[in-house]
């Protein structure tokens, strides 16, 4: 079976960088697969885990929110922030989300709603991830 390159690439640094046979997404249009030689395309992606398949064994990493560009044998993640599971810290994920839900229950303005719900996504993506879920 063919394999394609998946990159990770955060502005800090590149996450992630091998060989897959599959990659699971979830796009803002819904969940994606990609398999080598897919169709060309670019796409934003949702606060969720990226899951790459190689040989039956699954990795996944935490990505929170960017673009995926998706060529014959390469796959290109642009992400805002992303971690590999050994990365994650998760008592100050948890720390993070409950502050979130915190500031969700406060019910101040719109703007601050909505950025405590993106903090609550991005938490409980890291918790997830670090916990294999």
């Amino acid at each position: 079976m063919s394999t394609m390159l998946l990159e990770i690439v955060t502005p800090e640094r590149k996450v992630y960088e091998k060989e897959i046979d599959m990659l699971l997404v979830k796009g803002v249009e819904g969940e994606l697969g990609i398999l080598p030689n897919h169709i060309p395309m670019v796409t934003p992606l949702k606060i969720a885990p990226i899951r790459a398949k190689l040989n039956g064994k699954e990795e996944v990493i935490a990505v929170n929110g960017g673009f995926m560009e998706v060529r014959k044998d390469k796959v290109v993640v642009l992400a805002e922030s992303a971690e590999l599971p050994t990365e994650i810290d998760v008592e100050r994920a948890e720390a993070a989300k409950a502050r979130a839900e915190q500031r969700l229950n406060n019910k101040q303005s719109e703007t601050d709603f909505r950025r405590a719900e993106i903090a609550l996504q991005k938490a409980m993506n890291r918790i997830n991830v670090a916990g294999g879920k």
